[in-house]
């Protein structure tokens, strides 16, 4: 196998010369960072611990948890990667099941929603790229789903979250 000579990295954004003692270590026992009787939600690095890089969370949903409906993000893309148990997700043309191992990218744009429809647990990983501050998202998400109404749609479009219920055909 060949490879070409000159690949596109992108730039240089350390210029020292002997590297930096600055890793960030998470133990597998660190408790959730934010749970209800749904959900459980593992900062493992945020936008701000990445420098804007990416965000990474581990979030688990009981069984028959609802997910999220519809919606896409203007400003990042979304990948799912499936720990354990069953997700179902859509893909912005159907519903597909995804098992301990699949995995799900979504570009900027792209359509997608998830649920567990099924009567077990499961767990997953969820990357934003470029980080987002979704923490507050996380957070409150449930209390401003109970407010509703444009109260609700405002708070998802501060996170960059265009959910389809929120607009008339054609307003995106």
């Amino acid at each position: 196998m060949s490879y070409p000579e000159y690949l596109d990295y992108p730039e240089p954004r350390y210029h020292g010369t002997k590297g930096e003692v600055n890793a960030a270590f998470r133990p597998a026992d660190t408790p959730p960072d934010i749970s209800s009787p749904s959900a459980s939600t593992h900062y493992l690095a945020t936008d701000k611990s990445t420098g804007g890089e990416f965000g990474l969370y581990k979030v688990e949903l009981s069984a028959r948890s609802a997910g999220a409906q519809t919606h896409f993000h203007k400003a990042m893309s979304e990948s799912f990667y499936i720990l354990s148990g069953e997700l179902e997700l859509y893909n912005g043309e159907k519903w597909v099941t995804g098992r301990a191992g699949d995995f799900l990218y979504v570009p900027v744009g792209g359509l997608h929603a998830f649920k567990n429809v099924t009567s077990e647990p499961m767990s997953m990983l969820m990357l934003f790229s470029p980080g987002a501050p979704r923490e507050e998202y996380f957070e409150r998400v449930a209390e401003m789903t109970q407010r509703g109404g444009e109260e609700l749609k405002q708070f998802r479009i501060r996170h960059d979250s265009y959910f389809l219920e929120d607009f008339a055909p054609g307003e995106k």
